[in-house]
């Protein structure tokens, strides 16, 4: 078993936002966050998305990669 030692203070909103990037990242959809997170608006929950930036979950990214493999023949 190893162990994980914080350099840091960790606020619990700060797990708040990891648990929603988290749950994010791994798929779940939005609607099953913003209810999971408990918030009236989509928008609001976006904001806890530590992880927006990321420039592999831009959907021109995406339209990207699948246009690059698809057959010209």
């Amino acid at each position: 078993m190893s162990s994980c030692i914080i350099a840091h203070p960790i606020s619990p909103h700060g797990l708040r936002r990891t648990f929603c990037t988290a749950g994010l990242l791994t798929g779940i959809p939005l609607r099953d966050m913003q209810n999971a997170m408990r918030h009236a608006d989509p928008r609001t929950t976006l904001r806890y998305d530590m992880a927006k930036a990321n420039l592999d979950r831009h959907a021109a990214h995406a339209v990207a990669a699948y246009l690059a493999g698809m057959s010209t023949g």
